[in-house]
């Protein structure tokens, strides 16, 4: 089939990509830094870091990593950060050093961060100081042998480094205090010039550049493994495709999606590192109003986001008012882009809302619509680069155009497989390279890819995946509860909210104790907005609850 759309290819963009001009990621950036050594990179609360302070910093941060602490290649380094300058210093230094990185939502509760570092066997955590409490019950039941520990302003300049992590910390109290007497200040190691020579690390496309967790329908996340190979694939792939539009030296993206979610982390930071270009970070884009004031102090070309944080600002006050003379694009990812709001991002900025495709698993970049004519279609775009996409059954035959079934990739930013789950990685990723997306999808003979539905039982809360199981558990693991069952439930602002409907023993249990008994070992999108207590839930005849039928019968409802 892959033959069939070549014709629909962009002008100038070519089917295939060549991945033997980085070796690994600090390739990528050292290339980047040559280059570009006195241009910004990254900006955040009105500090920039030029290419060349980016590559000292780094550079520091990988010689104590590796001499001080004494990690060795292939050691697994988490990193639990908001949008803020020492993530990619923590990044890049982490590659520089032969590490792997375990990026961690900085947001997770105490249960959710102790399986993620259990099962990656991180033996070093750079740590948000925020969050630096939640180790406190969880250090020693983990493979942790050392915490880093980082404030708000670290690496902003002086005085506002110093009153930022005044204001955090004792005015607004925002910094809860943590048990960890053994912990390093990050700004020490900055500190640090020529205390510890780094020794490069022989990095191939081979070693595994990321541990990055996604999850599935049959239990807890899993850590794919994602190599060097696969990122450095991704990223030529997706500049290749952006290089109509997009040019070096001259672009200034919005960073506003968490770095450590795989969307920003490949087209943001590294994508634009690739091109010479800034990322200006937004720390708390929840925040509109300062999100906004923010963007009024600046000519950026590109913005990426999902569909919520879009139709959030143009429903903000004084977004309409801003400069838009110089964006480009607004590229959206990780869940659907409504027409609706592409048409009113069209009407307001002039700059076209396109949608891309991709997975965790994928790197996630898949499918992306053209950059010579950029507008909104309704599909999720083309195959990129050196990518097949294929629509099967569920046997693995490939169904004509048309036709809806289960999206499969194969490529070169195809995964390695999950981290110590070989049954897992066996489910999606058959011997002949193919990955089954979970997706159910259609193309038409250009080669322009619709996604349907989801297969799995897979909850997309503004772009971030919600696994019923886990929510599940949770709820049992209450008392009053008897049998519960997630589902997904369509909402304007956050494409879904997940909805659990539950079998009670205890009729004095409200929704209300209930959210707060999820709130405890849930993260905040997780946790059920909505709460039904039913007398019983259907079943299959071997006692499978069926979330399929509940689905049907809050549709019905609605029709």
């Amino acid at each position: 089939m892959k033959k069939v759309w070549l014709e629909s290819y962009p002008q100038g963009v070519p089917a295939e990509i060549s991945c033997d001009e980085y070796a690994s990621l600090a390739d990528v950036l050292q290339a980047s830094v040559q280059k570009f050594r006195r241009l910004p990179a990254f900006a955040n609360f009105g500090t920039t870091l030029t290419y060349e302070q980016l590559d000292d910093y780094s550079t520091r941060f990988a010689a104590y990593l590796q001499q001080a602490l004494g990690l060795q290649k292939g050691e697994r380094l988490a990193i639990m950060l908001p949008n803020i300058l020492q993530y990619p210093v923590a990044l890049f230094g982490a590659f520089k050093a032969g590490l792997t990185v375990v990026n961690v939502n900085p947001l997770y509760t105490e249960r959710e961060l102790e399986y993620q570092l259990k099962d990656s066997g991180a033996t070093a955590i750079l740590v948000f100081e925020n969050r630096a409490h939640l180790l406190d019950g969880i250090l020693d039941k983990t493979s942790l042998q050392h915490v880093i520990v980082t404030g708000i302003g670290d690496l902003l300049e002086f005085p506002r480094s110093w009153l930022m992590n005044f204001v955090v910390k004792y005015v607004k109290r925002m910094v809860p205090a943590h048990k960890c007497s053994h912990a390093i200040d990050f700004r020490r190691i900055m500190k640090q010039r020529k205390d510890y020579r780094l020794v490069e690390s022989d990095l191939g496309h081979d070693d595994i550049a990321f541990l990055q967790y996604t999850g599935g329908t049959t239990g807890l996340s899993k850590g794919a493994m994602l190599t060097h190979g696969n990122m450095v694939a991704n990223v030529q792939q997706a500049s290749t495709w952006l290089s109509p539009l997009i040019e070096e030296r001259k672009e200034i993206i919005i960073t506003a999606l968490p770095l450590y979610h795989i969307f920003a982390l490949t087209a943001n930071c590294l994508t634009f590192t690739k091109f010479g270009g800034l990322n200006y970070l937004i720390t708390n884009p929840r925040d509109l109003k300062s999100f906004v004031g923010e963007l009024n102090n600046l000519k950026f070309t590109v913005i990426t986001g999902v569909n919520t944080l879009f139709n959030s600002l143009l429903h903000t006050p004084g977004f309409a008012a801003l400069d838009f003379s110089s964006l480009k694009l607004a590229l959206g990812g990780g869940m659907a882009v409504q027409r609706t709001v592409a048409e009113e991002w069209l009407k307001i900025t002039g700059a076209p809302l396109v949608e891309a495709y991709g997975l965790t698993e994928t790197c996630p970049a898949a499918c992306m619509n053209s950059m010579v004519d950029p507008h909104y279609n309704g599909s999720v775009g083309l195959p990129i680069s050196s990518t097949e996409c294929s629509i099967q059954d569920d046997q693995g035959n490939e169904l004509p155009f048309g036709e809806s079934g289960e999206l499969c990739i194969r490529g070169p930013q195809v995964m390695k497989g999950y981290w110590n789950r070989p049954e897992e990685t066996a489910k999606v990723l058959a011997e002949d390279g193919w990955f089954r997306s979970g997706d159910i999808a259609t193309m038409d003979e250009q080669g322009y890819v619709r996604i349907v539905d989801r297969k799995k039982d897979m909850i997309l809360v503004s772009g971030f995946n919600v696994y019923p199981n886990e929510v599940e558990e949770v709820v049992v693991a209450h008392p009053g509860v008897v049998e519960a069952a997630a589902v997904g439930v369509p909402n304007e602002d956050s494409g879904e909210i997940v909805k659990v409907f539950v079998v009670r023993k205890d009729t004095g249990l409200t929704a209300e104790l209930l959210r707060v008994h999820c709130k405890q070992y849930l993260t905040a999108y997780k946790v059920p907005k909505e709460v039904e207590f039913v007398e019983a839930l259907p079943k299959s005849n071997v006692g499978k609850i069926l979330r399929r039928e509940l689905r049907q019968q809050l549709a019905d409802k609605v029709a």
